[in-house]
């Protein structure tokens, strides 16, 4: 299917479960489905520079925070829709994204991680003694009770969500089927080798990262009008740092559709347990999901899917 026709596929499953949402009446459903799709952007802007390019990132809370907290300035001083907040916060976050790829992308494997991990600690320490958002004694936004075209204003948060997580996997699709994810693939299995052949392995990581970034720092974006009180533990949460990463995991970072399996699948079981047993064992299933596809299936649910194909 061409990249055309997937966009295509994308609008008219966003038509469909839009006329869907006149439906519901039940605001809980509209709770959930924000987390999940939430979790689809952010596993899959995790992927285009952890799973497709081999630089595994684990300050994905400090984008996903500055986005947050880059909002709730801008509506602080402007009160803006919130689509301009969503904008205005990736592109923050793509910035830091920008300097970040050309302070850390000469360095590889675990000194890499360890480099944004360190950004995502310096990041939590700025905002934390920011006193204009809050500082560490957090924000209130006060979330409007009625959408700009009526209804609930967290059916109206789904809706934008829903609309960046079809464009975050349109976006992640068109990049693993272009000239740039054969590059990004060249990198993560050989990047002396992709360098050797004159692939431009420095721009290339540095489009991976900046792109990351902003799908993450878009995510957060809504954030403060989702919670409704926002502070660094929990825009720094460590359950974000960790689902990101272990949602692609266990979908399968080869692929664009990976990290929507795996974000789907561990945040409704995370959704289940938070109702049927407690929100502490969050991480719990997490960890235990992980160990069991990294032992296992160490390729995810679409490895195991294309290792019985030739046998059907």
């Amino acid at each position: 299917m061409s990249n055309t026709r997937f966009a295509l596929l994308g609008m008219l499953l966003f038509a469909v479960l839009f006329a869907s949402e006149q439906l519901v009446t039940n605001q809980y459903v509209f709770f959930v489905g924000y987390a999940v799709l939430q979790y689809v952007v952010l596993a899959t802007a995790w992927n285009i520079l952890g799973g497709y390019t081999g630089y595994v990132n684990f300050g994905t809370a400090a984008f996903f925070a500055i986005g947050a907290y880059v909002s709730v300035a801008v509506n602080k001083l402007y009160h803006p829709p919130l689509p301009v907040l969503i904008l205005v916060g990736g592109t923050a976050s793509g910035l830091i994204g920008l300097a970040m790829g050309y302070l850390t992308l000469k360095l590889r494997g675990v000194f890499f991680s360890i480099s944004t991990l360190a950004l995502a600690i310096v990041a939590q320490a700025v905002i934390t003694n920011w006193a204009f958002v809050g500082g560490s004694s957090g924000a209130y936004v006060i979330r409007p009770r009625f959408g700009p075209y009526g209804g609930p204003f967290i059916a109206y948060l789904f809706t934008i969500m829903l609309v960046m997580a079809i464009a975050a996997v349109v976006l992640a699709r068109s990049i693993e089927r272009s000239k740039t994810g054969v590059g990004l693939a060249a990198i993560r299995d050989d990047e002396g080798a992709a360098e050797a052949y004159g692939v431009p392995t420095l721009r290339l990581k540095l489009m991976a990262t900046v792109v990351s970034g902003t799908l993450m720092g878009m995510a957060g974006a809504p954030l403060p009008f989702y919670v409704a009180y926002l502070d660094p533990p929990s825009a720094f949460n460590l359950s974000v740092a960790v689902n990101t990463i272990a949602m692609p995991l266990v979908g399968g970072t080869a692929t664009w559709l990976g990290p929507v399996i795996g974000a789907v699948l561990l945040s409704l079981i995370q959704q289940a347990a938070m109702v049927t047993i407690s929100s502490a064992v969050n991480l719990l299933i997490v960890g235990l999901v992980m160990v069991g596809f990294i032992t296992l299936a160490p390729n995810g649910i679409m490895g195991l899917l294309k290792k019985r194909r030739p046998a059907q």
